[in-house]
């Protein structure tokens, strides 16, 4: 294996991109190249890294191990020897493949937030002797490796794994009433969890928590609303999935510029964005204590009251947020006088002070290629679809539905033409609203930053608001990989533990992308689950010449890339457990019940 640069130039700049490749040499002699690991953009220091990993990879894998099996009739020299166990090869049978890999992988990232400890002490075993901390983890890893259904979990994914074997425990983790009934124990402990983590990300990943992102996002259920009880938080609302027809929550997070998760809570699904942020700044206060924080959110999250609440608290809180076009349009005027400034390279700023704040009007040149592309494509779509429905001959009620629907699905494109429809025929007229279109250019790409961090670089201030991203991709990734949705749950505490499961997913994973990003950027969370998905757990079972059967549970070696991925990231497989032997008479009973089956 080896390393290989590509380069590709975007926007000017030349990117240099890395995987790591392999040789393949086929039946023909021929030899092509497989890659390995996609490992993004990384910098030279990490380049250099992964060569001398892949160095001392190479050397290592010549070693091998050879073992000596005696089968029944090659050992008649030392049959005599009663500690030797003569084994009948040809009737070994290979049972249960199960999958290993990233359930061990998860279970180090449960270790490493020491969660296994947090748990242990705040959910003991019952007087039945249930272990709630293990069913939770077994909850929390199906989450994030093959997210479903509790039945799902309790049906068919905890067979298929070996969560049994590297819990040391059985099918009892699975059963369905203990997997239901562990949610009933887990939001009592949510204040402790916050606090706890705080202190894990500030050990592993040395976390600052100077600068706090704030969003808010929505999951809703395909239920109808008239058959919820009174006071529950499944309200309509607006809906960030485009379902407005469906009930729903509001899940509001917080978390810092890498994505390292802090709290979270859930509302009910009418609550207006405005209304969220007095009580979440008070609950980070009374958590954290108070310190001189900087808040990002995006517009419509504050209002004015409360900004004039975090200004004159004392100490002040500190933020910044993106502001609605409408105030552009009041400051315009202000802003064309001023000059503008480079903030970095490829983002210009103006600066405007007024009212004890400060509005920082920025320009990114990337942004501004990004979104005048989707304009173009989304009006190259929208003036091909008018053309189309203009020669159909229809009514005029399939005329407006079409017309509703290439409005839909076009919006922004849509307030850019001039439609007009025809009172008397089923025909219409459109045309490109020039004077729209130049404004619309004017302002792609460009934002207005409202914030009362008044001596800040405005190249710091662009970098802070642009972390914002990360709240998002937290969003992306419980909605997506996490599949915090559909939630088959109808009580409103379990629904509310359901998102607290998820959460504890996130929070695994995040810590993997963390340390996976160390590495190279280009190797994701769920990359390396799949990769460490491979890695199977199997039963070999070896029957002896005096009736006994040899019982060897063995996970798979890893493939060399899986292996590079482990060395890496400096974890160490576990020994292979050791071998069982079952006695004569365990071993005719088991074949007797196996013959009343058939």
């Amino acid at each position: 294996m080896f390393l290989r640069r590509t380069e590709r130039k975007k926007n000017g700049k030349t990117h240099s991109y890395w995987n790591v490749v392999e040789n393949k040499r086929l039946d023909g002699g021929r030899v092509v190249q497989r890659h390995v690991l996609y490992l993004g953009e990384i910098n030279s220091s990490q380049a250099a890294a992964w060569r001398k990993a892949i160095e001392v990879f190479d050397v290592d894998a010549g070693r091998a191990r050879t073992l000596s099996l005696f089968p029944e009739d090659r050992c008649e020299a030392i049959a005599a020897d009663a500690s030797v166990v003569q084994l009948r090869l040809s009737e070994m049978q290979l049972r249960r493949p199960r999958q290993w890999g990233a359930c061990w992988l998860a279970g180090q990232l449960w270790q490493e937030l020491q969660l296994d400890r947090f748990w242990a002490d705040r959910l003991p075993p019952s007087r039945k002797r249930t272990p709630w901390d293990q069913i939770l983890q077994v909850l929390a890893t199906y989450r994030l490796i093959a997210p479903g259904s509790e039945w799902r979990l309790h049906r068919e994914w905890f067979g298929n794994s070996a969560m049994a074997d590297l819990l040391g425990a059985d099918f009892g983790l699975a059963e369905e009433h203990k997997l239901y009934a562990c949610h009933d124990l887990l939001l009592a402990h949510k204040e402790a969890l916050f606090s706890h983590l705080v202190g894990r990300w500030r050990d592993l990943f040395n976390a600052d928590f100077d600068v706090l992102l704030y969003d808010l996002t929505s999951t809703y259920f395909e239920v109808n609303a008239s058959d919820l009880p009174e006071g529950t938080k499944r309200r309509h609302g607006y809906s960030r999935d485009k379902r407005p027809d469906c009930p729903q929550v509001v899940i509001a997070l917080v978390v810092t510029p890498d994505g390292l998760p802090l709290a979270y809570e859930v509302l009910p699904g009418n609550t207006a964005d405005s209304k969220t942020l007095r009580m979440f700044l008070g609950k980070i206060e009374q958590q954290y204590g108070k310190a001189r924080r900087v808040w990002v959110m995006d517009r419509g999250v504050p209002t004015e009251a409360v900004l004039a609440e975090m200004r004159n608290s004392d100490p002040p809180v500190q933020y910044l947020v993106g502001t609605p076009k409408g105030r552009l349009n009041r400051l315009e005027k202000h802003l064309l006088e001023k000059p503008w400034q480079d903030a970095r390279e490829g983002v210009k700023v103006k600066l405007l002070a007024e009212d004890g704040e400060l509005y920082v009007f920025a320009q990114s040149d990337d942004r501004v290629s990004k979104e005048r592309a989707m304009r173009r494509r989304q009006l190259k779509w929208l003036w091909k679809r008018l053309r189309q429905i203009a020669t159909m001959e229809i009514s005029r009620e399939e005329l407006l539905m079409k017309l509703g629907g290439a409005r839909s699905k076009a919006p922004a494109a849509w307030r850019l033409v001039d439609v007009e429809i025809d009172k008397e025929r089923p025909s219409f007229t459109f045309a490109l609203n020039r004077r729209k279109l130049r404004t619309a250019r004017r302002r792609e790409g460009r934002y207005l930053l409202r914030t009362n961090l008044t001596e800040n670089d405005p190249a710091q201030l662009w970098q802070y608001y642009t972390q914002l991203v990360a709240v998002e991709e937290a969003f992306r990734n419980l909605k997506g990989d996490l599949a915090i949705r559909p939630v088959f749950h109808q009580d409103e505490k379990r629904i509310e533990a359901h998102i607290f499961i998820a959460f504890l997913a996130y929070c695994m994973q995040i810590t993997l992308t963390r340390r996976l990003h160390a590495l190279a950027p280009g190797l994701t969370a769920r990359s390396a689950l799949d990769k460490f998905a491979a890695v199977q757990m199997i039963d070999v079972h070896l029957p002896t010449t005096d009736g006994r059967e040899i019982l060897l549970t063995r996970y798979t070696h890893p493939e060399p890339e899986l292996q590079l991925v482990i060395d890496r990231l400096k974890l160490r497989l576990p020994p292979q457990p050791p071998p069982r032997i079952t006695t004569a008479a365990v071993n005719q009973t088991r074949r007797r019940s196996e013959d009343l089956l058939t």
